[in-house]
């Protein structure tokens, strides 16, 4: 959503690119054709093989296809741009197709068809209903979610003849380390041959990139998933895939691709080249690992080297049903001959096989790694015949208790590691077949003593029993495709797991100076692998961190500890996000497109805030996983509505969301239905701007509880009175205001006068309104968003309020954080409430009632209530943009010394007066405001959502001499910044 926002002020240009119109299909020779295409090179260089295809293409046609990614200390960002051609005059649909890595999160997504905006947005997923047909369908038409099995997202949508089409996709993931290096994965597989294709890769860390690696195209799912399991480099140098050029210094990794359509057509005709796969390491220190502390979040990163190697206890259990027969059993076997080769002298091992029956190698006993235990091992394993079914259960029970007993006994090492490694190609049928009596035995055999890894092989097992019981038993669960080399990726898990460094990890922070951790506790660490921790800090101004990790290695215990000073991690964090952003604009300086050079500055401005982005993702991830492994519904509908409102704050498309958007209408004569004609800030029943609920209707508070969720804290599961008031009456405030533009209005009530100013900022500048914070505990702060000016404004750019905050601290801190979409509340719990819904909120000192797609009124206790106005379009033109408006609705609870840009007016006296006049000049007019004149001319002003127009004192360059100090005064480092105004009041 916020790359959206950084987005809209390029939509002039995407508008331009989607509405144009190609030139006549059939009256030029071949090569005359070909201009229709947009190719970046001359078109008798073209090969004839490649223009016959490009010729008889039916298909829109990928004209361009720019894929940018910055990676910022392990955390990726990538967005897409993809533009398509209709050279055609009837409309014809268009197929927009990208895959996704599997743990990536969609974060926004945007079509413009024929210069018409259609921006997506995340909804709650809603219960499937049942249709007639059986088909169970969301009731929400244009949901463009698809299942997370896929790994694809596809949007088809009927292009108008002789015109184009311009996709957005962003998505984010957190890369993983894996054997000791992070891999990065871009799908590239258009399906087509593109007139242009780019891809670049920008790397920024902390600290210096080692064993930077770029592979050659992978495809085919066989080679896809085998590279990625083992993590092994290839043998030699590997060649670059074509016109790949990497620039690596110290902190920084530049990596561009960018083929022609006669370099594609060499690599494939059939538009899919595969994965272009970036793999990196970081230099580490040994000690705590490295913590990043930006606007109010903090992430640690942890991976440890150079550790003696923790001995392992391990029960392989391997299925070996009648399915198993041929290639699956055969590699199966395979990988375990290899792994017998890997095991360790300290380690202990036994083999378990089942199908209907469950066969035990070394029945009631675990053994050492010596020559002769190996070798019977592999006697064992290549006597392993598929027959028979698949007894799960039977099986989990078998090696659980030959693992207890071990443990149980006197051989066992205290610190030893244990882990049952289970593998299984289909669903129980023998035994015990129902998943959740299986899951409670398994629970029961387990008891806490070891982990359980599960791998899956085929499609035709049950994937989610596996990753459950993996994840209620501290392992984790790998999926083998069907065409995928099983010896390889066997090995290459067990790789993973296979040096175990490092138990009972726990990583602790100072008390009470952070909140919303992470997960802190970690049953094993696994060499070449990282933990990463996010939260937030409950105090920004701490001078210092206290972290402390303790853990168990072999026979002894790790205490690692140190103070962390947080405003220097928070300058050097900054420094380097500086440096991602540098990096970026130097990209954007090189020849290309005017689309792929500010779709890089874009994602420049998003990266500033990637601490925060990081411990979403890793909330929501770890909110999913606690979902499905939770043991009652009550427990798992908390789960679901904690991940579904962070999934909704950070605009992600989750298993628990849906990503809907309109889509164009075409008629039968191929062209566009016209737009419906909607009034800003309407609602849907016709609400005026002013309009707010006001008969209550009390319903039980648990019931809201699960419609709107809330993040809590571990120590809090209490929710706010929540009411829904159907009855409207019209609400009175006053014309104190920053709507528009923004355009200021200040009433004086004690002269009953009006006047205006403007402030020309900038976009990402954050204003401040209202700063009381010292006296009645109430800072408001509005964030700035650019667009475009209309055709004939003297204006480059206009600006306009995307975000408002209301910072309440007494009695105790709590916000409100109002955006066109939506409104997150954090007073006793954490709520995101939909602005499309009517509903009201008391949560303690803050109250917030909204009126769907119209307004939001904010109380601060009796005495002080704010007005914001929704400005919405359902099709903007380029230079409009969802943003709000700022009222003052009550101020009697605030003080005579609140200041900030309204609010130093509430409590001042001003005059007007008429200046001196020279010869025939015309009357000219000052306002008198804390002994000082200010030169105002009269102007009209538009509020109240265009509904009022009211006649006001304008006063000109930014307000000077009418505002105290200058407009650099009042801009502050972050939306929740409360610091004082440096004069502490409002007289000078």
């Amino acid at each position: 959503m916020l790359l959206l926002l950084l987005l809209l002020p390029l939509l002039p240009l995407l508008a331009c690119l989607s509405s144009g119109t190609p030139g006549p299909e059939d009256s030029q020779p071949e090569d005359g054709d070909l201009v229709d295409f947009d190719l970046d090179l001359a078109p008798r260089r073209v090969p004839r093989q490649v223009k016959t295809i490009l010729l008889k293409e039916t298909r829109p046609h990928i004209h361009e296809l720019a894929i940018q990614t910055t990676i910022i200390s392990r955390y990726a960002f990538t967005a897409v741009y993809c533009a398509m051609l209709n050279r055609h005059s009837a409309a014809t649909e268009g197929v927009f197709q990208f895959q996704i890595p599997a743990n990536a999160y969609v974060s926004n997504f945007t079509m413009i068809i024929a210069g018409r905006v259609y921006q997506s947005e995340v909804r709650p997923k809603l219960k499937k209903v049942r249709q007639e047909n059986g088909n169970a369908k969301n009731k929400d038409a244009g949901d463009a979610s698809a299942e997370l099995e896929v790994e694809v997202f596809r949007m088809a949508v009927n292009i108008p003849g002789r015109n184009r089409a311009v996709f957005l996709l962003t998505y984010e993931e957190l890369l993983q380390r894996r054997l000791g290096r992070y891999e990065h994965v871009t799908s590239l597989r258009p399906l087509q041959l593109v007139s242009r294709l780019s891809l670049d890769v920008t790397i920024v860390d902390h600290s210096p990139i080692t064993d930077l690696e770029v592979l050659p195209l992978r495809n085919g799912k066989s080679n896809n998933a085998a590279n990625m399991a083992t993590g092994s480099k290839v043998p030699g140098k590997p060649e670059l895939p074509l016109t790949t050029v990497i620039k690596n210094e110290k902190n920084v990794c530049k990596i561009t691709f960018s083929p022609n359509i006669a370099q594609q057509a060499k690599i494939t005709t059939s538009g899919i080249l595969g994965d272009f796969v970036i793999r990196y390491d970081v230099q580490r220190e040994m000690g705590i690992g490295d913590i990043q502390v930006l606007n109010g979040h903090f992430v640690h990163y942890f991976a440890p080297k150079d550790l003696p190697v923790v001995p392992k206890n391990v029960v392989f259990v391997i299925d070996t049903s009648a399915s198993m027969l041929g290639t699956k059993m055969r590699q199966t076997k395979e990988a375990l001959f290899t792994i017998l080769r890997d095991l360790r002298p300290g380690d202990r091992f036994n083999f378990i096989s089942f199908s209907n029956k469950i066969k035990v190698w070394q029945p009631n006993r675990l053994v050492p790694v010596t020559p002769l235990n190996v070798r019977d091992a592999k006697k064992f394993i290549f006597l392993l015949m598929p027959t028979g079914g698949t007894n799960i259960d039977g099986a989990i029970q078998t090696g659980s208790s030959l693992l207890r007993d071990y443990l149980t006994g006197p051989e066992a090492s205290p610190n030893s590691v244990s882990l049952i490694i289970f593998l299984t190609d289909g669903r129980p049928t023998v035994g015990e077949t129902q998943s959740m009596a299986i899951l409670g035995n398994t629970r029961s055999a387990v008891r806490e003593k070891f982990c359980i890894f599960t791998i899956g092989i085929g499609n035709d097992v049950d994937y989610r029993l596996l990753e459950r019981m993996a994840l209620e038993n501290c392992g984790m669960m790998r999926r083998i495709s069907e065409e995928a080399d099983a010896s390889i990726m066997l090995k290459g898990f067990y790789d993973e797991i296979g040096t175990p460094l490092l138990s009972d990890i726990r990583i602790n922070y100072t008390e009470n100076s952070v909140q919303y951790v992470t997960q802190n506790l970690f049953t094993n660490y696994f060499n070449g692998s990282e933990i990463v921790i996010a939260g937030k800090l409950t105090n920004q101004s701490a001078e210092s961190l206290h972290v402390q990790v303790t853990a168990s290695n072999n026979d002894r215990s790790i205490i690692l500890e140190t103070d962390i000073p947080l405003r220097h991690q928070q300058i050097e964090t900054e420094k380097h996000v500086k440096a991602a952003t540098a990096a970026i604009v130097d990209r954007a300086k090189a020849p290309g497109t005017g689309i792929t050079q500010a779709l890089g500055a874009a994602l420049g401005s998003v990266a500033q805030d990637f601490v925060g982005r990081v411990w979403g993702f890793l909330s929501i991830r770890e909110g999913l996983r606690s979902r499905l492994r939770s043991q009652n519904s009550k427990e798992r509908e908390g789960h679901t509505h904690q991940a579904t409102n962070l999934s909704m704050t950070y605009h992600f498309l989750t298993p628990l969301t849906s990503l809907v958007v309109e889509k164009p209408e075409i008629l039968p004569d191929s062209t566009m239905a016209p737009a419906p004609t909607t009034t800003p800030g309407a609602s849907e029943a016709g609400l005026s701007a002013n309009e707010l609920p006001d008969e209550t209707v009390d319903r039980n508070p648990q019931e809201y509880d699960r419609k709107l969720g809330s993040q809590v804290s571990p120590l809090s599961n209490t929710v706010g009175k929540v009411e829904r008031k159907p009855v409207k009456k019209s609400i009175v405030f006053s014309r104190t205001s920053a709507d528009g533009d923004p355009h200021f209005v200040v009433s004086f009530l004690l002269v009953s006068l009006l006047c205006g100013f403007n402030i020309n900022g900038e976009p990402g500048h954050v204003l401040r309104l209202v700063s009381d914070h010292k006296y009645s505990g109430v800072t408001v702060n509005g964030k700035l968003i650019g667009a475009a000016a209309p055709p004939g404004s003297h204006k480059q750019q206009r600006t306009y309020f995307s975000t408002i905050t209301i910072v309440v601290d007494h009695p105790k801190r709590a916000y409100i954080e109002v955006t066109p979409k939506k409104v997150i509340l954090d007073g006793r719990d954490r709520m995101v409430l939909p602005c499309h819904s009517t509903v009201a909120v008391d949560s303690g000192a803050l109250s917030v009632a909204i009126v769907g797609k119209s307004n939001v009124t904010v109380t601060v206790g009796r005495n002080i209530s704010f007005v914001i106005l929704l400005h919405q379009y359902k099709n903007p033109a380029p230079y409009q943009r969802d943003h709000l408006g700022f009222y003052i609705g009550n101020s009697k609870g605030l003080s005579h010394n609140c200041h900030g840009l309204l609010g130093q007016f509430l409590y001042e006296e001003v005059g007007l007066a008429e200046l001196p006049v020279q010869g025939d000049a015309k009357p000219s007019w000052a306002l008198k405001v804390k002994n000082r004149s200010v030169p105002v001319v009269q102007k009209s002003r538009r509020i109240y959502s265009g509904t009022q127009s009211v006649d006001c004192w304008f006063a000109r360059n930014n307000a000077a001499k009418l505002i105290d100090g200058q407009y650099q005064d009042y801009l502050m480092s972050h939306m929740f910044d409360t610091g004082e105004w440096p004069h502490r009041t409002n007289r000078v």
